[in-house]
């Protein structure tokens, strides 16, 4: 995936093919052993470490579709849509995370479509491994792989990190087993960065190259902090500027894909925006960072806790929130039921609400029933901005159907083809009645607009 930003590319660190080298400053790490006459070194450590990194190699076949203009079928036996299936081959790194159990966790788009993965160990070992499950909106997959003496790596609580820690990545970059850079993390709480759905990157200058994602960002006690999954570099080669995902995020997805076989996100149910300068200053706020609340959905677990728009939410759990992605992806990246300590900002008064988070789960596949281009919407019954009853588009999947048609977060559905709708039942009634071309009337703050599905 590559996406041009500020004259750089955005890439997700895959190697599939061949690609160039990048060239970039690793910081000096400080580490001393036991023996005073031995030089600074982070050997002992990673002696320890590498065994638990492995290289990953995957294949299968890619499906595209194409839509065949009505005068070009004949030349497709009638048909509307040409498709194509092409056979692919990837490389990518993964982290053992449980050696008992063979639990091997990578990047969603390293085995993206994989019909065959293949792990393979530092001792030279190569096993066949199986799909556990996977979140495409976080990039996090799953795999078990059966061998017997195994190695893993130690989970570290992400949440005590601190920019300026020393950390090290150890992947696969450009296909080279077993290859460790070492660096500082140089930023937290990273977003909106449209790398995946659920952003809240550890941002590293430790060089992150193609085919490192899925590998390991390590403390120096080799404790795992993050997994590698993207990188900002010129033709993918690497700049100093990497991102990983935080381990508690990860083991918080991992457990619900061990549990449900699936990951079953949260749901606050709340609509809002960052608080930046502008906004503090107009509604004369005391606080210049966090998630402030436009919308509560009724019956949802904000509601339920006490959540009033006009909140500022400033903490989950303890931990300082500075924007509303990076609470958005906290919250869906924890499971549903899960309880929460939020602590808002209400008239210039700081208070602590407890909740319990919904499921967003039933809300996507519920749209995802109701028509197939709603799929990777979160439906709930809501307002619109002139306080008229709609259904709330409370959160969307990037590059799912929904989001192709137009839809957006905060947008509220009020009517399809001219019908009134005020609740997700009407919403279902109406698009079941609907035959051919169906147009939703969107309201979009004080907008009006019409998106056709065809």
């Amino acid at each position: 995936m590559k996406k041009v930003v500020n004259r750089l590319v955005l890439t997700t660190a895959i190697i599939v093919g061949t690609a160039s080298f990048g060239m970039s400053a690793n910081a000096a790490l400080p580490f001393f052993s036991s023996d005073k006459n031995e030089v600074p070194t982070l050997a002992p450590m990673l002696e320890e470490t590498t065994p638990a990194i492995v290289s990953i190699a995957v294949e299968g076949t890619q499906v595209s579709r194409q839509r065949v203009p009505e005068m070009f079928r004949h030349f497709f036996g009638g048909s509307g849509e040409q498709v194509q299936e092409r056979p692919f081959k990837g490389l990518g790194s993964g982290v053992i995370i449980d050696a008992k159990l063979g639990y091997v966790v990578t990047n969603n788009h390293v085995v993206d479509n994989a019909n065959e993965i293949t792990v393979k160990l530092t001792d030279g070992r190569e096993l066949k491994a199986k799909k556990l499950g996977a979140d495409a909106q976080s990039d996090i997959a799953l795999l078990q792989i059966e061998a017997e003496d195994l190695q893993a790596v130690p989970l570290a609580n992400s949440d005590k990190l601190r920019v300026g820690d020393f950390v090290v990545a150890i992947g696969n970059p450009f296909g080279l087993n077993q290859t460790v850079t070492s660096g500082i993390v140089s930023a937290l709480g990273r977003s909106g960065l449209n790398i995946g759905g659920y952003e809240d990157f550890i941002q590293t200058d430790a060089a992150i190259n193609r085919g490192n994602s899925g590998g390991a960002l390590v403390n120096l006690r080799g404790e795992l902090i993050g997994i590698n999954t993207a990188i900002f570099g010129p033709n993918g080669g690497n700049v100093g500027i990497g991102f990983a995902i935080p381990s508690n995020m990860m083991k918080s997805l991992v457990d619900q894909i061990i549990e449900f076989g699936e990951v079953r996100r949260g749901l606050l149910g709340v609509i809002g925006q960052d608080v930046d300068a502008g906004l503090a200053d107009a509604m004369n706020l005391d606080v210049n960072k966090g998630a402030f609340v436009s919308e509560v959905s009724p019956d949802s677990a904000a509601e339920k806790g006490g959540i009033e728009s006009g909140d500022i939410i400033t903490h989950i759990n303890g931990l300082a929130v500075s924007s509303f992605q990076e609470l958005r992806a906290k919250i869906g990246t924890m499971g549903a039921g899960s309880e929460v300590e939020l602590t808002i900002m209400r008239k210039g008064k700081s208070k602590d609400i407890e909740v319990t988070l919904g499921d967003a789960t039933g809300a996507v596949v519920a749209a995802r029933e109701i028509h197939p281009a709603l799929e990777g919407a979160t439906l709930t019954n809501g307002k619109t901005a002139r306080g008229n009853d709609g259904v709330v588009i409370s959160e969307i999947q990037n590059r799912s159907p929904a989001a192709s048609i137009g839809l957006q977060d905060g947008d509220v559905i009020v009517g399809v083809n001219r019908a009134r709708v005020t609740t997700v039942a009407d919403l279902r009634r109406q698009m079941d009645e609907s035959e051919g071309v169906i147009a939703l009337n969107v309201q979009r703050g004080k907008t009006s607009l019409y998106l056709v599905i065809r």
